[in-house]
């Protein structure tokens, strides 16, 4: 996907109630083609096998119906219950929202749940940015944006939404998935609980200094941190957008393949955790 304008307003806490004022990397950033709207509603769509369902529940704490107390970034304790199918909340991904901020040369970088309340405004800004919503089409009112949004919150936990937040200044849009239970899934040989990370920078200023590439960077090192039974980061930017793939290589990723998805012809991107040390 692409990048988005709009300018850096002020500073950010994860814990604020309010809507967030504005504010990625490349002229065509660095996350330029990765998921659409309809690779969402597709990814939706699928249905978790019975099985699989059976062996995410079992690999969790607690029995059914029983919940685990933890810390969210509001500070609050709230309680891991079971979502749709029987899959615990928050499992499919290992509980984003509990990760917590990774160091970057740039400064503490967090992922941060999107709470539509709070965060659509500054979202469907950067959504309507042209270099945006040449990739990701979602330009539009702000109710284009709250659906394809509630797309993802309202599922099964596959992929979730996230503001990029970077030392307490929201600047980026990130959309973490599970790759091995997307449809990407039917185009590339997935391995289990491949991740999937789509991406986009919200401000002018932000793009074209090397941030996409070193955002990139540490969320994949997030996702190993976090996700033990992970073993590659993944993602499908549009080829055409040469600056995007450009970042990927200089993250980590390698190219793995040309894949000809529904809309568009993608450099699928793989960052190995075996690799994560030397690339």
């Amino acid at each position: 996907m692409a990048p988005t304008d709009a300018s850096t307003g002020a500073g950010f806490s994860p814990t604020s109630d309010t809507a967030l004022p504005g504010s990625d990397d490349a002229p065509a950033g660095p996350d330029a083609g990765l998921g659409s709207g309809s690779d969402i509603e597709d990814t939706l769509d699928l249905r978790l096998p019975d099985e699989l369902i059976a062996l995410i529940a079992a690999d969790v704490q607690g029995t059914e119906g029983q919940g685990t107390d933890i810390q969210g970034t509001d500070g609050r304790a709230r309680r891991d219950v079971h979502g749709p199918g029987g899959v615990p909340s928050g499992d499919l991904l290992d509980d984003i929202a509990a990760w917590g901020p990774g160091a970057t040369p740039a400064g503490a970088f967090q992922l941060v749940p999107v709470r539509i309340e709070r965060d659509l405004p500054l979202i469907s800004h950067w959504m309507n940015d042209p270099a945006v919503a040449a990739f990701w089409e979602l330009a539009g009112s702000e109710a284009v944006t709250a659906a394809h949004l509630r797309g993802q919150m309202e599922g099964d936990g596959r992929s979730i939404p996230c503001l990029g937040v970077l030392e307490g200044t929201p600047m980026s849009y990130w959309e973490i998935y599970r790759a091995d239970l997307d449809p990407l899934a039917r185009h590339y040989p997935a391995r289990p609980h491949d991740t999937g990370v789509h991406l986009l920078v919200g401000g002018v200023a932000d793009r074209g200094r090397g941030l996409g590439t070193l955002l990139l960077r540490a969320v994949a090192d997030l996702v190993f941190a976090h996700r033990p039974r992970c073993a590659r980061v993944v993602a499908e930017p549009d080829l055409r957008n040469i600056p995007s793939v450009s970042a990927f290589l200089s993250a980590g990723f390698r190219l793995s393949a040309e894949v000809d998805l529904p809309e568009k012809r993608a450099a699928l991107m793989i960052r190995d955790r075996a690799l994560r040390k030397v690339l």
